[in-house]
């Protein structure tokens, strides 16, 4: 008698608040935001939530608890992005995880002649691992290129990006005249505003200055994205023993509170405005007093304000993947493996830095990027869980085979065994010869393949029209 067994699917999970924590996280972030408030430095913003409810008194900005909530309400609980030809491909719902690398940095770690000053160049490099790269679904940049006028580099790196790699782009920019020149930018590419709405790839994003501050010039960048509804992240980024409380949840406390305060902000200047929430919560190293992007409490804090976005169920911009080390090595390794895999098992839905800052978020690496790409390739093996159903299950196969047979030539083995993960950069083979490349080589070897893929390339005339673009920006 053959029984009919259900496909029952689990995604592999891990908490590390408890249901009752979470209330008195987002109660005590309600009390900061009514009992101390933000300070905002921008005319237009005061108005706003003056008109909304709120009680300013100069630049201080009291929020009530009643108007956090409605806020929520009207925030959209999900977000698609595409790709530039329109694709939708990044779904931010339902605890999935979409790890992306930031393309640019300070540095430059090149594979064959070191570390360097970033150049518009590597950022053309980086994105095109990205899209060569199968496990990164998106990327980010910030606008740093060391032979470009300052004036200029945050677009022309976003310019290089776009041209570089069709897989969508978070970006932060310099002033509203740099994020207008974006959004036309992204238009052109799309064909029109109505196809960019329908599948946006660009994603603004912004920090408030913690503790609770925000700077004029970055709130007129927030109000032109939520009039033109180009989807918006507000990220806050305390730093336990700098920025904010020294204990853990305190930080986790005033981080909620910024991202929460930049919500409202967002809505009560356009209800409906795409919203990403996020806080990059970490430790100020009291030995180095670097930012760290390494620490287990960092980790640990992120896993908690994943489990907030849940919470309020909307979309998460979180951080994993990153390094504290100068060198690719152990250290680099395992600090990235940790970040990933509790960061998938958290349900962070959109992770940035993963595989590209090194050395406390002051060097990109296109070799990071590979190795991390192959963690990845683990970390979301591991994630698809264990499938259970009939067939898996096997009973059949099992008895076919009986005791002291062997599967190698079923035909299940040859129907299954391409479900395993094969990396192209880990060795598994058995007693290496002595001459044989070692993993510093492999990884190397690899990372200068991808750099020279070639990237998909821009819809017919579009890369004339943004080099106009750019012949415009010189000339102002």
């Amino acid at each position: 008698m053959t029984i009919s067994i259900p496909d029952l699917k689990f995604r592999p999970k891990m908490t590390v608040l408890s249901p009752e924590q979470i209330k008195e996280i987002h109660w005590a972030s309600l009390e900061v935001l009514e009992r101390t408030g933000i300070a905002v430095s921008h005319p237009k913003a005061l108005e706003y939530l003056d008109g909304a409810g709120c009680r300013v008194n100069g630049n201080r900005v009291r929020i009530p608890a009643s108007l956090v909530e409605e806020c929520l309400r009207r925030a959209p609980h999900r977000l698609t992005l595409g790709r530039r030809d329109g694709r939708r491909e990044v779904f931010l719902q339902g605890g999935n995880s979409w790890f992306g690398p930031s393309l640019d940095c300070l540095d430059f770690l090149d594979p064959v002649k070191g570390r360097l000053p970033f150049t518009l160049e590597h950022c053309a490099y980086n994105a095109r691992v990205a899209e060569a790269l199968p496990n990164y679904t998106w990327s980010m940049v910030v606008g740093m290129a060391s032979d470009q006028e300052a004036n200029l580099a945050d677009r022309l790196i976003i310019k290089t990006a776009l041209t570089n790699c069709d897989k969508p782009l978070v970006f932060c920019c310099n002033d509203v005249a740099a994020l207008k020149a974006v959004h036309e930018m992204a238009v052109i590419i799309a064909g029109g505003q109505d196809k960019f709405q329908q599948a946006p790839f660009i994603v603004h994003y912004s920090e408030p200055i913690s503790p609770l501050t925000y700077f004029g010039p970055a709130v007129e960048k927030v109000i032109y994205c939520c009039e033109n509804r180009i989807p918006l992240i507000i990220l806050s980024a305390p730093q336990a023993g700098g920025t904010s409380p020294a204990s853990l949840a305190g930080t986790v406390v005033q981080g909620n509170a910024e991202s929460l305060s930049g919500l409202v902000l967002s809505q009560v200047i356009a209800p409906g405005t795409p919203f990403v929430y996020g806080t990059q919560t970490t430790i100020m190293d009291m030995r180095t007093t670097i930012f760290t992007y390494g620490s287990a409490e960092q980790a640990l804090m992120i896993g908690a304000v994943a489990q907030m976005a849940q919470f309020y169920d909307l979309p998460l911009f979180s951080t994993a993947g990153a390094t504290d080390s100068k060198y690719i090595d152990p250290q680099a390794g395992i600090e990235a493996t940790f970040q990933c895999l509790s960061a998938a098992a958290t349900g962070s839905s959109l992770v940035h830095d993963c595989g590209s800052w090194m050395d406390h978020g002051s060097m990109a690496s296109p070799e990071y990027m590979v190795m991390i790409n192959d963690i990845l390739g683990m970390v979301n093996q591991f994630m698809k869980g264990l499938e259970v159903n009939q067939d898996s299950l096997a009973v059949e196969v099992i008895d076919q085979v009986g005791p002291g047979g062997n599967y190698l030539q079923h035909p299940s083995t040859l129907k299954r065994f391409k479900d395993v993960y094969y990396s192209k950069l880990f060795d598994r083979s058995m007693a290496n010869k002595p001459d044989a490349p070692k993993f510093s080589d492999r990884l190397r070897d690899l990372t200068l393949k991808y750099m020279a893929h070639k990237p998909a390339p821009l819809p017919e005339g579009v890369a004339a029209e943004l080099d106009k673009l750019e012949a415009g920006w010189r000339k102002a």
